[in-house]
């Protein structure tokens, strides 16, 4: 990896990067008021619209149930049609594609960041992750958990509480920690 990179270029390329960098600090900070504006709001405030797009890379009109965190926002993309419950999760150091119709149940958490895994290489503050996809038409059940790097394809189906920590195929029905096909794909 280019060491010329920046810290923000490094993170969305998957490198390991610094989030203590000042750029990432303000543009984390940016997200957080963002966020904190849009959990202030209920249906049918006007403003609700405006802080969307601010804050997300493509909003779509999603609907989007407050309360709703993200790290930087501006890495999750919704295409048409979706629905997001309360208490989502969305840590975005990496790019988050979710499909158009996709519905997502409350307390879920869609995380593309990750941490070394000796407490050594942590201690040093380095940080990386891998973009997460959901493909069109997909449901994720309630508290469910997507590691960085899966993908979801489209129409597939996770259980609730389920923790994915690899790719599901479209069709499939995925529950379980860690998650697993427990019905079969639809031709």
């Amino acid at each position: 990896m280019d060491a010329a990179l920046s810290q923000r270029d490094r993170m969305l390329a998957g490198a390991h990067y610094d989030p203590r960098c000042p750029e990432l600090v303000a543009l984390h900070r940016r997200a957080q008021e963002l966020t904190r504006a849009y959990n202030q709001t209920i249906k049918g405030d006007t403003e609700r619209d405006k802080i969307l797009t601010d804050l997300l890379g493509s909003w779509n009109g999603a609907v989007i149930h407050a309360p709703f965190h993200v790290d930087y926002g501006s890495q999750i993309h919704f295409e048409p049609g979706c629905f997001v419950n309360f208490g989502c999760v969305i840590l975005d150091v990496c790019e988050v594609r979710i499909g158009a119709r996709t519905q997502i149940g409350p307390n879920v958490q869609i995380l593309t960041a990750d941490h070394p895994r000796s407490g050594a290489e942590r201690a040093q503050g380095l940080e990386w992750g891998r973009p997460i996809r959901i493909g069109a038409d997909a449901w994720i059940g309630g508290g469910a958990i997507l590691l960085p790097g899966v993908t979801i394809g489209d129409g597939a189906v996770i259980g609730a509480g389920a923790v994915v920590t690899r790719d599901v195929a479209a069709g499939a029905t995925v529950a379980g920690n860690p998650a697993r096909e427990i019905a079969p794909r639809k031709a």
